[in-house]
């Protein structure tokens, strides 16, 4: 395992993390069980302080190279180093988590869910059902802050859904939770990243696969920039304020550039496969 202080810090590390970690088994035919902690997420401290680079790592995914992950509980982390251990093949592991959540009131795990639980590339929103008329996709630990905006606004038909695992892709689990709201035709990626960096570009061709007949995809990012953060603590707070706006209140979700798409009635069986 190699920890980086904040996730930024595996730039100096990108040469390696391209010519032997992210292509070492296709171009030599060398399996690598390698995990990257790489503490990733907006916290106000500035730009070196806060992206990964999410989307580079993304960006070197193909052929099942790499997993990555984006983990929200103590029993998701336990669980991903556990399975990485304990598989008959060796992939290196990336994994997105933030130090915030070492002492987030919400990001716990009951015993159980070591004991008995395994992991889980989509954590569905168990409270929110067929009431929900709109479903918030979000990787990480920006669906805490969502969650407490949504409480705050007293918004009962909004599921919030997380991904976990963003490569390989988990379309059958995507596809599962998704069913479980069938009102929900309002459909949106929300991340803290800029709508240029984070998950958006990767995975928003694998989400139209899953989107059910009917439903609408939008993006909610902060607007696409040249720096990965602001290192004003104020405009920080004001930019995570518009996305909680954006996602929870009624205002429109999409930016200028953000697409808006509509899924087609699709024949059985056609994402059978997607991103696995």
């Amino acid at each position: 395992m190699w920890e980086a202080q904040f996730g930024d810090f595996a730039n100096v590390a990108q040469v390696i993390i391209d010519q032997f970690i992210a292509s070492g088994e296709t171009k030599w035919g060398r399996m690598s069980g390698l995990t990257l902690l790489l503490p990733h997420g907006y916290e106000g401290q500035g730009p070196e302080h806060s992206s990964a680079r999410l989307e580079r790592f993304l960006e070197l995914c193909a052929d099942h190279n790499l997993q990555v992950v984006n983990l929200t509980t103590p029993a998701q982390v336990f669980h991903a180093l556990r399975r990485q251990l304990h598989r008959r093949f060796r992939k290196p592991l990336v994994v997105m988590s933030p130090k915030s959540l070492l002492r987030h009131k919400r990001a716990v795990s009951a015993v159980a869910e070591f004991t008995e639980g395994t992991f889980q590339p989509v954590i569905p929103d168990a409270g929110a059902g067929d009431r929900a008329t709109r479903v918030l996709l979000v990787s990480g630990k920006f669906a805490y802050a969502l969650q407490e905006a949504r409480e705050a606004a007293g918004r009962e038909d909004i599921a919030i859904v997380r991904v976990e695992q963003l490569h390989p892709f988990p379309a059958d689990e995507l596809t599962a939770t998704l069913a479980r709201h069938p009102r929900a035709a309002d459909v949106r990626w929300v991340q803290e990243e800029p709508e240029n960096m984070g998950a958006w570009r990767h995975v928003r061709d694998a989400l139209d696969a899953v989107l059910p007949a009917g439903a609408a995809l939008t993006l909610v990012a902060r607007p696409a920039a040249a720096s990965p953060a602001t290192g004003y603590y104020a405009m920080h707070q004001a930019q995570e304020k518009q996305l909680f706006d954006r996602s929870i209140g009624e205002a429109s979700a999409a930016s200028p550039s953000a697409r808006r798409r509509v899924r087609e009635p699709r024949e059985r069986g056609e994402n059978k496969g997607v991103g696995r």
